[in-house]
């Protein structure tokens, strides 16, 4: 168990060195030709290696580690039914919108996110819907400590799915017209070159995933985090804000990061601090075993969860 405590921060650090490393990069190494031409030749080839792969390595590297803390703190179980539909169902929204154009409109990706599923989308573009969604419902589902009726759970389906089109608000324009964008839009919109029609995409391909993890986990099994438990994705969340935010300063485009702050970071800290303190909650052991259904276990098998009042 420790080892899997140490595992999930380990990466998580890693995760935000990279989105560092590659903000260096796109920020003050490719602009400065000078420095990139006075490189030696294996120098050139780290560089090349780095600004071709690097987006998909810090993608990789979030999916892991929100991994390791779902296994901990969640169990396998629940954290199989957040991770297969929020994958598979984001991928197709993506295959379906790089291919259509809806849900979010006429985009193709361009080079750096890895290699492309179908030739159309990189094969991380659903890892990083899976660790920020886990991470923004999660967050969200700090209002069920207050009561767990049908509409209460639509209200944390909503309010995920809305911080997490919050975090799109910043990084699809900085994303998508920095110097050396990641994907192009093929249908240019008001908001920043981009469709309003992409955020309504966001907001209905992340509520759809939550919801059917919802309901996989059942009524009397919903996650229901105390604060502590929950530094873990919120640290996550204001990590790839902030990339979001450095990269949209460097492009200069600032009131996405204003409409981010008050929808995406204001709602996150919110929860959390409205969340249960851990001398609040039933300590009980975390990681669920793996040959027992976590709606069947007892207290002292199911993980921890804050006591409702």
């Amino acid at each position: 168990m420790r080892r899997v405590i140490s595992a999930q921060w380990i990466t998580l650090a890693a995760h935000l060195a990279a989105m560092l490393f590659g903000l260096v990069g796109l920020l003050l190494v490719m602009p400065n030709t000078e420095f990139i031409e006075s490189l030696s030749e294996l120098g050139l080839q780290i560089f090349a290696m780095g600004m071709q792969g690097g987006g998909a390595v810090f993608m990789i590297l979030g999916a892991i580690s929100i991994s390791l803390y779902g296994w901990h703190t969640l169990g396998a179980k629940r954290l199989f039914a957040f991770l297969i539909p929020s994958v598979f169902l984001s991928l197709g929204s993506e295959l379906l919108g790089t291919s259509t154009g809806f849900p979010f409109g006429g985009y193709s990706y361009l080079s750096g996110l890895g290699t492309k599923i179908a030739g159309l989308v990189p094969f991380t573009i659903p890892l990083s819907w899976f660790y920020m969604g886990l991470a923004c419902f999660l967050i969200a589902n700090t209002t069920l400590r207050f009561g767990n009726h049908w509409m209460q759970r639509v209200e944390a389906i909503a309010l995920g799915a809305m911080m997490l089109t919050s975090w799109d608000f910043v990084l699809d324009p900085a994303m998508s017209q920095a110097a050396f964008p990641f994907w192009e839009w093929h249908q240019p919109g008001a908001f920043f070159g981009m469709p309003l029609q992409n955020f309504a995409g966001w907001m209905g391909t992340g509520a759809l995933f939550m919801t059917v993890a919802s309901l996989l986990w059942g009524k009397d099994n919903q996650p229901i985090l105390n604060r502590k438990q929950l530094v873990f994705p919120v640290i996550m969340y204001i990590g790839n804000f902030v990339f979001a935010t450095i990269l949209s300063c460097g492009a200069s485009i600032y009131p996405p990061i204003f409409l981010g702050l008050l929808l995406g970071v204001a709602p996150v800290l919110g929860m959390w601090f409205s969340a249960a303190k851990e001398e609040d909650t039933v300590p009980t052991p975390a990681l669920e075993s793996l040959s027992t259904s976590p709606i069947a276990l007892p207290k002292s098998s199911q993980p921890e969860v804050a006591a409702r009042r």
